[in-house]
Formats: C-alpha cells, sequence, structure tokens
C-alpha cells in the first residue's frame, strides 16, 4: 500500500485518499466523516511512525518528532498518552478516543467494534488519585457498560494496567 498523504488543519488530521479508505476498512483506523476519513492525533502519529501516512501541516511534510511537538502543545501529557495508544494498537486492539466519556480512549476488542470492552484513563507514575477520582472513573465506566482500564506510565515509559469492573455478590 502507498503511503497515504494526509492533511493537518487545527487539531484534525484528514486525508481522502484511497489508501486511507482501504486502511479504514481493513484496521480500522481513522472515521468517516462526509468524504474524508479523520484521524485523532494519536491515530496519525502512531500511522506516521510506522510509514503509513505522511502529514501535511502548511505544506511542509511533518517529521514523526514534529508532529509529536505539535500535538505535545496542543494535548496535556500527550505523550504519555500516546505510548499508551501505541501500546495497545501493537497488542491487535481497536483504539479509539473517548472524550465524550471524559476519558483518553476506548478499547474494543480484537476486530470487534460493536462495544467497547474498556474505557481508559492515563496516569503518570509519579500522579497521585484520590478515592474521589477513582470513583468517578470508575463510574463513568460502570454507566457507559464498560471495564474501567487505569493505564499507569513509569518514568521509563513501562505502562502497567490495572482493570477495574464491578460485580454482584
Amino acid at each position: 500500500m502507498a503511503e497515504i498523504k494526509a492533511v493537518l488543519v487545527g487539531d484534525i488530521v484528514y486525508s481522502n485518499s484511497k489508501g486511507a479508505y482501504s486502511l479504514n476498512e481493513k484496521k480500522l483506523f481513522g472515521e468517516k466523516k462526509q468524504d474524508k476519513i479523520q484521524y485523532n492525533l494519536f491515530e496519525a502519529l502512531y500511522l506516521v511512525s510506522k510509514n503509513k501516512i505522511k502529514i501535511l501541516h502548511n505544506k511542509k511534510t511533518l517529521s514523526f518528532e514534529e508532529a509529536l511537538s505539535k500535538f505535545q502543545r496542543k494535548n496535556k501529557n500527550f505523550y504519555q498518552k500516546y505510548l499508551v495508544f501505541e501500546n495497545l494498537r501493537e497488542k491487535g486492539y481497536v483504539v479509539k478516543d473517548a472524550l465524550k466519556f471524559g476519558a483518553e480512549f476506548r478499547v474494543y476488542e480484537k476486530s470487534k467494534t460493536k462495544h467497547a470492552k474498556w474505557i481508559v484513563f492515563v496516569q503518570k507514575e509519579s500522579d497521585k488519585i484520590n478515592w474521589t477520582e477513582f470513583s468517578s472513573k470508575n463510574r463513568v465506566a460502570h454507566s457507559t457498560k464498560k471495564n474501567l482500564l487505569l493505564a499507569v506510565v513509569g518514568m521509563e515509559g513501562t505502562i502497567v494496567y490495572y482493570e477495574v469492573n464491578w460485580i454482584k455478590p
């Protein structure tokens, strides 16, 4: 498959190439919006790292490092969140944003996209979380019928996942 040319406008990366539609159908990257495939910034950076797309911004192709730098200015803790996105995609999961839930990501089991299994919140290892915040995250997951997945990113980029789900005794 030929490298896809995509354009960055604001916080949106999009492409209307055949390759973008093919990648969307085969690997579930991006969302069909009007006559384009729209990528979130995590998907776009991941695809740049895999040499699947080139992102054009102001008629210039962005390198991985340039795109990362630009995206980090738009999103707090972008790199830690990207590491989690990358790790989950490398494991074969389908990862989509979860902004409408107040979380970082929705995660679908491999090739099952009808209902996300997890809602993911990303924390740095050095961050503290209190019980009120934890309970709030857990309630969001429960109310959306998903399991809570806390992704804790260490100083060296290691990731530890904690899955929380509700049980009825």
